[in-house]
């Protein structure tokens, strides 16, 4: 009779722990929450023990003063006189003299009372500017973490990937807060390294085919004896191989885009926007497009080749994307509201104002998706938002009445 197998042991349960160590007393952490709690209780009883001083102080004060002898007899016949209360001097029996003294003490006593009033207020006033100075140097003190935290990642904001806040102090809740932010920057800098070189061997692995394509495509098509059709056929290829260039250029320009620009050199929008005139005007000429506008200068801090790949895509599309008849693209620069703008405008078809925003995403046109096409390859646009969000802009099209569009793209000066 065969022997039952044995089930299976459990695995061994690990020797540590991958939870953070709990303390003995959490409870004695030195956290925010009791920092804050001792300091502004104990600004609290420090300001009560004060001003209960003053006002027992001020209080003595007034009681002196209203106890004081507020009158004396003088002379033989017992006539009495007071400096306080005058008309004492001019009663003529026992009651007379009892009601003027009531009357005096009342005055006294009022005049006491509303001197302690009057100092304590003062005292309270005083005390409260004091309370306030003294509070706002300690919530910057204890916030001043805060602000170191802040400006790391204002840095960061600025692609210094390199930087790290290295909080010292107690183990609270702000030195937790910087740790893990340095931990996640240690794990960006990472990716965007990888990143980086994924991009560079990917920009040799794709460029050298295409390349070696090309130049055997163009030695064949050079021969003069080579048949009509495999001319033409190696137009087709040629053409296709051209294509396949772009969409690999636009990618990789559109990876390297997505990050801030580090180097940043001062470049003018109008000469950057002549340049880009000048490179299509001939395609403008061929398909009757009139190109117009004033360039004046705006200087922008940036990346000038990035710059111009901005206006050489708006102008391009503004061309392409067109009126068979008298059509024209209009290009201006100027500075406006302190902010360097680029505006491109075009006649062309009608553009819905919901269709908007779908152009801006990769390998999308106006009412197409993922098609064919001898205008580009579908990146312009995303290209230019891209380069733009990492120049510190933006860009806003519009649709123009009548047909076309209207792109404006803002710079911080």
């Amino acid at each position: 009779m065969a022997s039952t197998p044995a089930p299976p042991q459990a695995p061994p349960k690990p020797t540590w722990d991958p939870r953070s160590p709990q303390l003995p007393f959490p409870w004695l952490r030195p956290t925010i929450r009791i920092r804050l709690t001792l300091l502004y209780g104990g600004m609290f009883l420090i300001a009560g023990i004060m001003l209960l001083s003053i006002i027992y102080l001020l209080a003595a004060q007034a009681l002196h003063e209203g106890s004081g002898q507020a009158f004396k007899v003088t002379g033989s016949d017992l006539h009495v006189t007071s400096s306080t209360c005058p008309q004492l001097g001019a009663a003529t029996n026992q009651d007379q003299f009892n009601a003027f003294l009531k009357q005096c003490d009342d005055i006294q006593r009022q005049h006491a009372l509303d001197d302690l009033l009057s100092r304590s207020l003062l005292a309270l006033l005083g005390l409260a500017i004091i309370a306030f100075a003294f509070g706002y140097a300690m919530a910057g003190r204890v916030l001043s973490p805060l602000g170191r935290i802040t400006r790391t990642a204002r840095a960061v904001a600025g692609s210094d990937l390199s930087r790290r806040i290295e909080l010292d102090g107690p183990d609270d809740e702000l030195k937790e807060l910087a740790d893990t932010f340095d931990d996640m920057l240690e794990r960006l800098q990472r990716a965007f390294t990888a990143q980086q070189r994924f991009v560079g061997n990917a920009s040799h692995e794709l460029r050298t085919p295409l390349a070696i394509n090309r130049t055997l495509l163009e030695v064949h098509l050079s021969d003069p004896g080579a048949p009509v059709e495999l001319q033409q056929l190696g137009k087709t290829l040629l053409a296709t191989n051209e294509r396949s260039e772009q969409l690999v250029e636009g990618l990789l320009l559109l990876a390297r885009s997505d990050n801030q620009i580090v180097e940043r050199k001062p470049v003018d929008l109008a000469e950057v926007a002549e340049q880009a005139v000048d490179q299509v005007h001939a395609e403008a000429a061929a398909k009757g497009v009139v190109l117009r506008g004033e360039q004046k200068t705006a200087v922008v801090q940036g990346n000038g080749v990035l710059l111009e790949r901005i206006a050489l895509n708006l102008v391009q599309n503004a061309v392409r994307y067109n009126v068979p008849e008298d059509g024209w693209v209009e290009v201006t620069t100027d500075v406006r509201h302190g902010q360097a703008v680029l505006v491109v405008s075009n006649t062309g078809p009608v553009v819905p104002a919901y269709e908007i925003d779908n152009l801006f995403e990769p390998f999308r046109r106006l009412r197409t998706e993922r098609t064919g096409s001898d205008k580009g390859v579908g990146l312009g646009l995303s290209i230019v938002r891209s380069v733009a969000r990492a120049h510190g802009g933006h860009i806003v099209a519009e649709p123009r009445e009548g047909g076309g569009l209207v792109m404006r793209v803002t710079f911080p000066v």
